[in-house]
Parts: structure tokens; C-alpha cells; sequence
């Protein structure tokens, strides 16, 4: 790198770090305002307190960097161009690409760093942020309770169309992994219920597949008339063809907003395995997550010549406008999120329709400038 791209970069890179410090603390102090009664009720020490929180933090990386990157962008050039820096590079022949080369590779770098996040890191601090809080809740309820009280969660149904089976448990315990009150709908090809499960308790086999059913009776209908053919009572019955995944049980009728990426695929794969309606509104969540990607380019394309145009004033300007362009931008995405929603574009398209809308604007801006 050339002494100009290590200015630019210094100068950028060291508001982006104070901003995004600043930002995040604020998110973090925030979420321990929220939970940190639930935390301490569920029995938590300071050691639990302080992983908690360092397992949230992921999460709030993916949604805080492109605007950490915006602000700090238009106040470091906002800066260089009061100063009349970017002014003297201009006079000495270089062209405004070629001052801020540098800041479109470290672009790039932050396009990956967002994949990863969200890819990776963000669902796996989803996940791992409700898994301890599940367990310290069941550590609290297993003093003078049974194991099966423990880590309730109440009313999961399932409904499998391919598998033609319709599930109901009264609750499933996160700490057994067994659901309980457990009624099976088995239907034919017409949609007409034919058989019936009824058990106290029933568990997935992880060893020999398929579930086991324990304390219950088994009732036939006549698929024509629904009358009542036979009813079997028994003690204990597997069924080796049941294939239902616990996990996506539990998260398959959840808001997409509450899922993670991982959970996302595997309720999509789910719904469009089936044909459901409802796989438009998890593959638009997913779309979405996938297109913040390119978000630290198109913040890049839109506040360079944003932040060098104009008369020179105070950078904290520049930081001011960054508020009424993420209006812009949040009202493009409701636009896209809607209109994807209603099926009137693709969820491919409906998650890109706001970054388009801003790359536009920034490659109108660099016209003018030229």
C-alpha cells in the first residue's frame, strides 16, 4: 500500500473500531436491561452473566457493521475533506477510485467477514443464547421436580403433508426430550384421518430411528364413513417409519425473524418438500439475511461521494446524514419485504430491491462528481 491508502485507512478504520465499540456496548447494556431480571431469577452467577453476554455479541455483529460503516465512513472523509486533503490528491492527479482503492479492498474483506457472520457465527450465537437460557431455567426447575416438569414447552404441533401424519404433544420437555399428552393423526391420500396414536409420552429413538410410544391406544377409522373400526390399548410401540426431527418441531410454525439461519434451511427445505404456502415468508428471512452480504459495497458506492461532495463543513454533519439515508434505505426494504410478501416479486428480489435502489443513487452520485 501506498503512504495514501495507509492515510485513508488509518483515519477510516480507527472511527470505524470507536463506533462499533461504542454501538455495541450500547446493544450489550441494552440486552442485560431486558434480561438480566429473567437471568438472575433462572439462578444465574456473574460467570453465567458474562457468557451470556459474550455469546450475544456475535449476534449484534451483522446488523451493527454496515451502519458502524456508514457513520464512520462519512465522518473520516467528511473529516479529510474539511481539512482539504482529499482536495490536494484530487489537484495532484488522482481520481476519487483511486484514492479510495483502499477502502473498496477492505469492502470486500467486510462483504466476506458479513457472509461469515451470518453464515456462521450469528445462528450459531442464536441458538447458543437460547440453549443457556434453557438449561439455567431447567437447572432452576429441576430442584423438587419431576424431569419431565422441566424445560416445558407447551402446545408443539407438526404438520408432516408428505409423510401424511399430523402431530400434536401437550408439552415437550427440553431437558428428556420427550413430549407428552402425544396424539398422531395418520391420514391417506385424500386427507381422510385412518389411524390414530394416542400415548402418555413419546421420544424419538436416536439409536434404532423411528419413535417410541409409551402408555397409550390405537384407533382405526374407516376412512369413508370416520367411524371407529378397532381401538388397541398398549404399553409400548415403535414406529420405525415415524422420520419427524424434534428440532423442527419445535421452530416449524416459529416467526421467521426469531430463526436461525440453520433453522431457516431446515423449515424451508420443509415447507417446499410440501408444497406449503407458507415457505414464502422463511425463504424471503433468508433472501434477506443473504443480501445483507453485499451491504458494506453499497454503503462504500453511496457515502464516498456523498461525503467528498458539497461545501466544506463540520464532518459531524456527515454523521447526521447517515440517519436520514438508513430512513431511505429501511423504507426501500419494507417496500421489498411487503411486495415479496404478497408474491408480486421473487424473495430474491424483493431482499436485493433496497440495495439496488442505493447502489443506484451512489453510482448517480459518482456521475455527478465526474
Amino acid at each position: 500500500m501506498t503512504l495514501i491508502d495507509r492515510h485513508i485507512l488509518r483515519e477510516w478504520l480507527g472511527i470505524l473500531g470507536l463506533v462499533l465499540a461504542a454501538t455495541l456496548g450500547l446493544l450489550v447494556m441494552h440486552s442485560l436491561y431486558d434480561e438480566l431480571d429473567d437471568l438472575l431469577r433462572a439462578g444465574a452467577q456473574a460467570a453465567d452473566v458474562v457468557a451470556y453476554c459474550l455469546v450475544k455479541v456475535p449476534g449484534f455483529l451483522a446488523t451493527l457493521l454496515p451502519l458502524c460503516i456508514l457513520v464512520s465512513l462519512l465522518y473520516a472523509l467528511g473529516r479529510l475533506h474539511q481539512g482539504n486533503e482529499l482536495i490536494a490528491m484530487r489537484a495532484a492527479g488522482l481520481g476519487l477510485g483511486r484514492i479510495t482503492r483502499s477502502v473498496w479492498v477492505v469492502g470486500l474483506v467486510f462483504c466476506g467477514l458479513v457472509w461469515w457472520l451470518n453464515s456462521t457465527v450469528v445462528p450459531w450465537s442464536v441458538e447458543e443464547a437460547r440453549r443457556m437460557r434453557e438449561t439455567l431455567q431447567a437447572r432452576q426447575e429441576l430442584a423438587g421436580k419431576a424431569a419431565e416438569q422441566v424445560g416445558l414447552r407447551a402446545a408443539v404441533t407438526f404438520d408432516n403433508a408428505r409423510g401424511g401424519r399430523l402431530w400434536f404433544m401437550n408439552r415437550y420437555s427440553q431437558f428428556t426430550r420427550r413430549g407428552y399428552g402425544v396424539t398422531v393423526s395418520l391420514r391417506d391420500g385424500g386427507g381422510r384421518e385412518i389411524t390414530r396414536l394416542l400415548a402418555r409420552e413419546a421420544w424419538r429413538d436416536e439409536n434404532g430411528g423411528g419413535w417410541v410410544f409409551r402408555g397409550g391406544r390405537e384407533i382405526t377409522f374407516d376412512p369413508i364413513g370416520g367411524e371407529v373400526v378397532r381401538t388397541a390399548a398398549f404399553l409400548e410401540r415403535r414406529r420405525a417409519d415415524f422420520d419427524e426431527d424434534p428440532a423442527l418441531m419445535q421452530v416449524y410454525d416459529a416467526k421467521p425473524d426469531r430463526l436461525s439461519l440453520f433453522e431457516l434451511e431446515r423449515v424451508m427445505a420443509h415447507h417446499q418438500s410440501t408444497g406449503s404456502p407458507k415457505a414464502r415468508a422463511y425463504e424471503l428471512r433468508y433472501a434477506s439475511v443473504l443480501a445483507e452480504t453485499l451491504m458494506p459495497l453499497v454503503i462504500i458506492a453511496f457515502a464516498v461521494p456523498f461525503a467528498v461532495s458539497g461545501v466544506r463543513v463540520n464532518p459531524a454533519v456527515g454523521v447526521t446524514k447517515a440517519l436520514g439515508l438508513f430512513v431511505v434505505y429501511f423504507i426501500a426494504l419494507r417496500i421489498g419485504l411487503v411486495l415479496g410478501g404478497r408474491g408480486s416479486l421473487a424473495p430474491g428480489l424483493a431482499a436485493l430491491l433496497p440495495h439496488l435502489g442505493l447502489l443506484g443513487a451512489g453510482g448517480w452520485a459518482w456521475a455527478r462528481l465526474r
